[in-house]
């Protein structure tokens, strides 16, 4: 069986609306269940590769931020 997660993830969210993704992310992380985090991971790479330079580079700014508190 071959699964590729990336994808599952991607279809199973294509064409939710803003609200809905943020109600996916909100939830995922206020249930806290470790099986949520590759989902999460899989958003994260999603913004990543649509995020230009700059917001990269704030988006790792509030990552080191969050992790230093």
């Amino acid at each position: 069986m071959n699964f590729n997660l990336r994808n599952a993830v991607k279809e199973n969210i294509a064409g939710n609306s803003q609200d809905q993704l943020r109600d996916t992310i909100v939830d995922a992380i206020q249930v806290g269940e470790e099986k949520m985090l590759p989902g999460l991971g899989v958003l994260f790479e999603v913004i990543w590769q649509n995020a230009d330079p700059n917001e990269q580079k704030m988006m790792l700014e509030n990552l080191e931020e969050g992790l230093n508190k």
